[in-house]
């Protein structure tokens, strides 16, 4: 096996999803913050990062082709500080180039306007390479589709695992910022801690029925607008494929209304032992 943090391209490369919940975190060290740090330490390094963010809905599949993606400050009333932050990772033409060949996407945003990396992006690779020296594309999520479409689609980037590339999904599975209490950062309602035991209980056991999620009594509570649960369907296409499920590396929910729990998908060959 590699050491930990040395590419190797052989191996074919773990998978996760990122309960990203505040921007905040980038400039943070907590729990959450330290699993998505420690992930990044236990697995070989990267040749390039596929990033699935919950704050790249539109109506349209699309991924980013600029060689020098601008760091994107897609929130408001914030600190300077976090606004301040500039992640500065090169973006990879060619494994753009890649991911258009298997998903065909409605456009490619070849120019500085056309994307970037946005805060569900960022604020989890500061703490995952905050040297910022892998290459990062993002692939949009679609918003006219349905949750079918999605698992699909993240199956169908299996290919890239094999050569390198650490597909990253972001955002979160409970995600109701009407129902959070801001006073009550280790809380979660009796809905949300349900929701979320699920799908954690779907991704370990039968990530191929993923979509059942959608039929949950509390689903119109725990996802009221599916953008930051959709990224999870992409990696339970990528467990589908796989034919074995995830594991959970951060769990637990915040101020009431959001779940912080990440899920990590073991790559054949890969490295999965503390670093030391």
């Amino acid at each position: 096996m590699p050491e930990s943090g040395a590419t190797d391209v052989s191996s074919e490369m773990p998978a996760a999803f990122i309960g990203h919940g505040s921007p905040t975190n980038a400039l943070e060290s907590n729990v959450w913050t330290e699993a998505w740090s420690g992930f990044a330490q236990q697995i070989p390094r990267p040749r390039a990062i596929l990033a699935i963010s919950a704050h790249w809905y539109i109506n349209a599949t699309a991924v980013t082709a600029m060689s020098s993606p601008a760091t994107i400050h897609d929130f408001y009333g914030f600190s300077d500080d976090l606004f301040a932050v500039q992640y500065q990772a090169p973006g990879s033409p060619h494994l753009a180039e890649e991911v258009a060949d298997l998903v065909k996407p409605t456009w490619v945003g070849q120019d500085a306007d056309s994307w970037g990396l946005d805060h569900g992006t960022w604020s989890i690779l500061t703490h995952m390479y905050p040297d910022a020296d892998v290459p990062v594309v993002q692939l949009s999520i679609d918003a006219s589709e349905p949750p079918d479409y999605h698992v699909e689609l993240g199956a169908a980037l299996n290919p890239l695992r094999q050569d390198g590339v650490l597909i990253v999904a972001s955002g979160n599975v409970v995600h109701n910022l009407r129902q959070v209490q801001w006073q009550r950062p280790n809380f979660g309602f009796d809905w949300a801690r349900e929701y979320d035991e699920t799908a954690t209980e779907l991704m370990a056991e039968r990530p191929s029925e993923i979509a059942r999620l959608f039929e949950h009594k509390h689903h119109h509570l725990a996802a009221p607008t599916p953008d930051h649960l959709l990224p999870l369907f992409y990696i339970a296409g990528l467990a589908a494929t796989a034919e074995f499920g995830t594991e959970h590396f951060a769990e637990g929910c915040h101020l009431g209304g959001l779940s912080m729990t990440s899920h990590r998908l073991e790559g054949a060959g890969s490295v999965s032992e503390d670093p030391g």
